[in-house]
């Protein structure tokens, strides 16, 4: 796999064997973003590097921030570190050589040694993209600082939960809205300037669509987030139900908690449904930026239709879209796209619900 990326497996750190940008963002990019891959990779030229960059930057700060065998004061530091030099508050350059000697996969690693090449490739866009870039990877850091200080302590044997919807509303937008936010604001200033669109509506689809997304993982991933200490359902409502985060470690439990998670289900739909409708927005001839926003909704509207059904509570099977499912909704969005009424209707048929 190292070979993919053009580093050799022996002692690759910065300055040493430094990847090319084409590099960075091809191959690289491809093994550390997995199935998003796909849709980074059918954006038109004109915004492909900027918005494949922030994704790749944004790993790099996840990859940081999750590094659990590097005490949580040093992965602040760095996290921080690497923010300033992103924002441009610093000029020296950044080696995290030795934090790349803890990462669980080579991409990681390669990723973690290549990040000042990222910086450098940054900083090689206009002034405008610049700001663009710099504004969105601000509000990502500081939401994976605000994370990892919130869930220090946490552990299997010590969950601790998010307290209301308001903060799961400003999580879900730290992580995934402000980057609606920011793909709109980069397709409106290189591919469709001049349509007359409503801007705030537009933006305000934008976050929603994107928080949807991550409201989607959060319901996939619970029996894995709080086996790592971390639960993202609030404490209110499951006190409504007479749960606490620990009760939900337990699938016997599935039941008493499936009324909330449901609801927590349609508000997943219903944002997705609003991400369907920003995607109706984008004019008809944007067909590659209508493709990569109908993909990781449709995929989302799978998920929820597999959600709905079984042990959510069940750790032994993770629920998630099969890459034959994900084929098909590729090429049935391809092969629709010439019949608008065809293409708009690809969300209200979920292929995971005609399939089982």
């Amino acid at each position: 796999m190292l070979a993919s990326v053009g580093v050799p497996r022996q002692n690759g750190c910065v300055g040493q064997n430094p990847l090319k940008p084409d590099a960075l963002l091809t191959s690289l990019l491809q093994e550390v973003s997995r199935s998003f891959y796909k849709t980074l990779r059918v954006l038109p030229a004109k915004i492909r590097p900027q918005i494949s960059l922030a994704y790749l930057l944004a790993r790099t700060t996840d990859t940081i921030a999750d590094t659990g065998l590097i005490p949580l004061e040093q992965r602040l530091e760095a996290l921080a570190a690497f923010r300033k030099r992103i924002l441009g508050a610093n000029s020296h350059p950044i080696n995290f050589t030795d934090l790349a000697q803890h990462q669980g996969t080579p991409a990681e690693r390669v990723l973690l040694e290549n990040c000042e090449q990222s910086v450098l490739l940054l900083e090689s866009f206009s002034p405008a993209d610049r700001a663009r870039l710099r504004d969105v990877l601000s509000i990502i850091t500081n939401g994976q600082e605000l994370d990892l200080r919130r869930f220090a302590a946490a552990s299997a044997d010590n969950i601790i939960a998010l307290n209301k919807d308001p903060e799961l509303d400003d999580y879900t937008y730290r992580v995934a809205g402000c980057v609606g936010e920011f793909w709109t604001k980069m397709c409106r200033a290189h591919l469709f300037p001049a349509p007359h669109l409503d801007e705030t509506d537009l933006t305000t689809k934008g976050v929603v669509f994107g928080k949807g997304l991550q409201l989607v993982n959060i319901l996939r991933d619970l029996p894995t987030d709080l086996r790592s200490g971390r639960c993202y359902l609030p404490i209110e409502p499951l006190a409504s139900a007479s749960l606490v985060p620990s009760d939900l470690l337990q699938p016997a439990n599935e039941p008493r908690l499936r009324p909330i998670y449901n609801r927590y289900l349609q508000r997943a739909q219903d944002f997705l449904k609003t991400g369907w409708a920003y995607t109706q927005l984008v004019p008809w001839r944007c067909v590659r930026v209508r493709l990569a926003c109908a993909w990781p909704l449709l995929i989302g509207n799978d998920t929820l239709a597999l959600l709905r059904t079984g042990n959510i509570l069940e750790p032994r099977h993770r629920i998630k879209v099969s890459r034959d499912q994900v084929k098909k909704i590729i090429w049935r969005s391809v092969l629709y796209y010439p019949w608008p009424a065809a293409w708009r209707g690809l969300f209200s048929s979920p292929t995971a619900r005609q399939d089982n």
